[in-house]
């Protein structure tokens, strides 16, 4: 039997657990990429299905109709009418879940008006004895032309049915469930006779969204004398929303029973407490308290044994390989600077899986409405919550998910702030310097202070963002109104394997994305520092020993002093110097300077640079970054160059500093104009350096 490729579209309302049902029929076999000339995700998995049939699976946007009024949604028409596309769908398979079958139906009508075979799962088919509802398949089949799926996702059942159902997706039928000319005959008649090889529900979409589809010209569609106005569209699409619901609630009262009597649920009772207005907030200030605690805790251990275990590949390089620059350049720039970065894996983790479990539970919603109120008083709505609790993983999908946003004004003030929440770039060196200036100790028994201090710079994050969004909702002229509208989905105990594949995937992305970069500058800077312009880097070596002639250094302090001396006139110790005037109010050296700037490519490359730095500097190979750090003094003071004062100073400038030139990129590219990259970069490095300025000469 030869091989066959189909694509399937995975189409449904958000919250309905259509990822789920992704994650199940793809596992970890996905790619995720954008969409060409857009920022939207997009997810492609691939599965093997019965019959020798090989499935490319495409995790479209969630979207509650085919009325787009998102850049997510139009993502979803697109496809949809464009039979060019190499994605474009052999068959649909549009989820929904039980206890909203109502409401994910007036999409499911639409797909189908389309004439693409459609598939329909029910979700979450382990919830209906729970909330007393029983279904009456072969009717609903009947009655809406298609194939059903019950399906629960989250405990893998009917999954395999599912497959062998999409198998034989050319034998569902193509018939749409409401006929559209029942909306005006008139004007879809006039329709059918100037387009009479169209699709009739594709040239009223085509009419009514700014969306195209192959072989139609839409200037042809404007040019006739049946065009209407907006106006009189909207209306036309009320009473197509009117009619479909009207045929949706005559095929549920036959075909689902609700015996609300028998439902045994305490969703309600958990919502009032959960969105309360004192309960809601102090419990999801608990939760964030006991998250960072969590995080320094757990990550302990295994962030000193990744510490460890590249301090020893640093001199294992550096004793077993030849002397020359290959074994330098292994020893002191590429394992240095790799190491910077995976001794944070432990941490990153543990926040990418808290975060996960968050929204897996379906809490992450309840945030979302509870931070209305707040968000509302500061010129933002709700919406605006999940990019910026989004950005606590990285800024640059936080400010493509502002699509979401209707309200142009919003959506710019989202995006001007979110750059302000502590993104996981940022906690390395959080992480670093809190081990270096602050006590790892417990205050009251439980709270241990470098959690707390963590703690405090996400809220310091988000205090900023808020009150930066109100100052430019006062400050820009832009009048629009908008309502906020949130669902709540149902309470459900995280799934294993959404959890793990989610961690995996985002922890691997931060890693790999992260990992190119910091390469390639360990190489940059071991080169930088391994080389020089002046006589008194070449001749470093007579130097040092006619100036310590009569001391009595050891070989290796005379060794470490060379290389010292080396580094302060090679490329990247001039560099460091010319800037050292600039940054030693803040209580900064010059190799923290360096540090600074090369952490524009990605804020992480802090402590990969500084690792580096010290490594070409004459450091012990065999000491840890950490005690690198801590054992680097000024040698004009003797003081420790990481102290209290100079750590909050640094903690505070990396709490504020914009420091991601992909953030400024994705900024430019959502705003289509450099003034506003330009006016972030401008005012959050200029707030940051006043505010390390001020810590520092206070705490010093």
């Amino acid at each position: 039997m030869t091989k066959q490729n189909i694509n399937i579209a995975l189409i449904g309302n958000p919250n309905v657990g259509k990822t789920s049902v992704f994650n199940r029929l793809t596992g970890l076999n996905q790619q995720v990429g954008n969409y060409p000339g857009i920022t939207v995700e997009k997810k492609v998995g691939f599965c093997k299905l019965p019959n020798n049939i090989n499935a490319n699976v495409i995790d479209l946007p969630g979207t509650y109709s085919l009325n787009a009024s998102s850049a997510d949604e139009s993502v979803v028409i697109d496809l949809l009418l464009n039979k060019k596309d190499k994605l474009f769908p052999d068959v649909i398979v549009l989820v929904s879940e039980v206890e909203n079958l109502k409401r994910n139906l007036l999409l499911f009508t639409q797909i189908k008006d389309l004439e693409i075979p459609t598939i329909l799962v029910i979700n979450m088919i382990d919830r209906m004895e729970l909330k007393g509802i029983s279904l009456d398949i072969p009717f609903l089949e009947d009655h809406l032309k298609t194939k059903i799926a019950l399906v629960s996702s989250r405990k893998n059942s009917g999954i395999e049915e599912l497959k062998n159902l999409i198998t034989t997706y050319k034998t569902i039928s193509t018939e749409a469930c409401l006929n559209a000319s029942s909306i005006d005959d008139d004007y879809f008649n006039n329709l059918r006779k100037t387009f009479p090889n169209q699709s009739l529900y594709k040239l009223w979409l085509v009419i009514t969204q700014d969306v195209n589809f192959a072989g139609l010209n839409r200037k042809k569609i404007e040019n006739q004398s049946f065009t209407k106005t907006d106006s009189e569209l909207k209306r036309l699409q009320q009473k197509e929303t009117i009619k479909r619901y009207q045929f949706i609630n005559d095929t549920l009262k036959i075909g689902q029973n609700v015996d609300s009597a028998s439902a045994t649920d305490f969703r309600s009772k958990l919502d009032r407490v959960l969105t309360h207005k004192f309960w809601g907030y102090l419990i999801f200030f608990i939760i964030l308290f006991g998250i960072f605690q969590s995080i320094f805790e757990w990550s302990k251990i295994p962030m000193d044994l990744i510490d460890h275990s590249f301090a020893y590949l640093s001199t294992l390089a550096s004793d077993t390989l030849p002397p020359g620059a290959f074994t330098n350049l292994i020893a002191q720039g590429i394992i240095p600077g790799i190491g910077g970065i995976l001794i944070f894996i432990p941490q990153i983790t543990f926040l990418f899986l808290f975060i996960s479990v968050l929204e897996e539970s379906g809490y992450m919603s309840r945030v979302v409405f509870l931070m209305d109120k707040i968000m509302r008083k500061f010129g933002l709505s709700g919406k605006s919550v999940v990019p910026l609790i989004s950005g606590t993983a990285c800024a640059i999908p936080a400010i493509m998910a502002t699509r979401n946003i209707e309200n142009w004004k919003e959506r710019l003030i989202t995006i001007l702030v979110t750059p302000f929440t502590t993104c996981s770039a940022r906690l390395p060196v959080y992480a670093i310097i809190i081990g270096l200036v602050i006590p790892d100790k417990f205050v009251f028994g439980f709270l241990n202070l470098q959690g707390l201090t963590l703690m405090l710079l996400y809220l310091i994050g988000f205090g900023m963002a808020i009150l930066s969004a109100y100052v430019l909702h006062k400050v820009l002229r832009l009048n629009c109104k908008t309502f906020f509208v949130v669902e709540m989905p149902n309470y459900k105990l995280p799934m294993l394997k959404n959890v793990t594949i989610n961690v995996i995937e985002k922890t691997k992305a931060f890693v790999f994305g992260a990992g190119k970069i910091i390469l390639s500058i360990s190489v940059i800077l071991w080169f930088l520092a391994s080389n020089g312009p002046s006589k008194k880097f070449r001749d470093a070596d007579a130097i040092i020993k006619t100036k310590t002639e009569n001391s009595s250094l050891s070989k290796i302090e005379l060794k470490n002093k060379i290389a010292s001396y080396k580094l302060e006139n090679s490329y990247i110790g001039l560099m460091g110097k010319s800037i050292e005037p600039l940054i030693s109010p803040l209580g900064y050296d010059w190799k923290i300077g360096v540090a600074i700037i090369s952490s524009f490519a990605a804020r992480e490359v802090f402590v990969g640079t500084l690792a580096t730095i010290y490594s070409v500097g004459g450091s012990d190979n065999e000491a840890t970054i950490k005690n690198k750090m801590k054992a680097e003094i000024n040698p004009e003071t003797g003081a420790k160059i990481f102290n209290f004062a100079s750590g909050i100073s640094l903690l505070l400038f990396y709490a504020f500093a914009m420091q991601c030139a992909s953030t400024l990129a994705v900024t430019k590219k959502e705003t289509n104009s450099w003034k506003w990259p330009m006016g972030q970069l401008v005012f959050m490095s200029s707030f940051a350096y006043i505010v390390a300025l001020i810590a520092y000469q206070i705490l010093k």
